[in-house]
């Protein structure tokens, strides 16, 4: 991985403990999946970051070699992967999303 990409991806992910890479952003979401993960997030009522993997091609290639997982969205919390947008509504249903992040 380009150090420069991986530096930056880093750098994202310490603005916020929970970070979401997406296509578009959370009030103009660009895909289904994008628009998903945000809406859950919004209806946790949590504090993210995100960023817009649309803007910047190293960056929206990168996370997928970062995170080891192949698509977008990518849910960090603590500067981990969560998972993508399938994982997020699994956790948010059963209540464990919702339950991870008021152990901050």
């Amino acid at each position: 991985m380009n150090p420069d990409v991986k530096n930056k991806i880093e750098d994202l992910l310490k603005q916020h403990k929970i970070f979401l890479f997406m296509k578009g952003s959370p009030q103009f979401p660009q895909c289904g999946f994008s628009a998903r993960a945000a809406g859950i997030l919004n209806e946790l009522n949590v504090d993210f970051g995100s960023f817009n993997v649309l803007e910047d091609e190293n960056i929206r290639e990168g996370i997928k070699e970062y995170g080891q997982w192949p698509t977008i969205p990518q849910l960090y919390h603590n500067g981990e992967l969560i998972g993508g947008s399938d994982i997020l509504m699994e956790m948010y249903e059963s209540g464990e999303l919702k339950q991870l992040f008021s152990n901050q």
